[in-house]
């Protein structure tokens, strides 16, 4: 403080007591936001997924309906380029292609029974990685088609 005059005045400015406070102010709305902001982010994601998994069923079925047949791989509907919001490939298993009883590689419920009876179609979800289980930790953040068209969404949620 300065004297003029005889009487005091204050200075302009922030202690570091008051600039401390604000940093923790502002600290603590960020550790509140940011899981939300990541929460909805991750929905976007997921609804991207699915909306993508609806459309490369949609030409699925226009190449069946055409074809008599479903395509050996998405390339054959010129839908291999597509990737999912995490930019991993979407996956697809024609059931026709597999060897012997015919259930290697189907996606399955709870109950190890396959979820579809024409074709899996899949992304992998937000860590790169599935596996044939929805149950399996892999498996659960996966978005899939399931019930032949019938359900479109996380795995984890069937």
């Amino acid at each position: 403080m300065e004297r003029i005059n005889g009487s005091r005045r204050k200075l302009d400015g922030l202690t570091l007591i008051e600039l401390l406070l604000a940093l923790i102010i502002v600290g603590l709305l960020a550790a509140v936001a940011l899981p939300s902001y990541e929460r909805y982010v991750l929905r976007a994601k997921i609804a991207a997924a699915t909306a993508d998994i609806v459309s490369i069923e949609a030409m699925i079925e226009r190449f069946h309906s055409v074809n008599r047949k479903y395509p050996g791989s998405l390339a054959e509907i010129r839908m291999d380029h597509l990737r999912d919001p995490w930019d991993n490939p979407y996956q697809f298993l024609n059931f026709d292609s597999l060897k012997g009883n015919g259930k290697g590689g189907m996606r399955k419920d709870k109950n190890m029974v396959p979820v579809n009876t024409d074709y899996d179609l899949y992304s992998m979800g937000e860590d790169g990685r599935t596996n044939q289980t929805f149950t399996s930790k892999q498996g659960r953040d996966d978005i899939v088609r399931a019930n032949n068209g019938g359900y479109v969404g996380l795995a984890s949620e069937y």
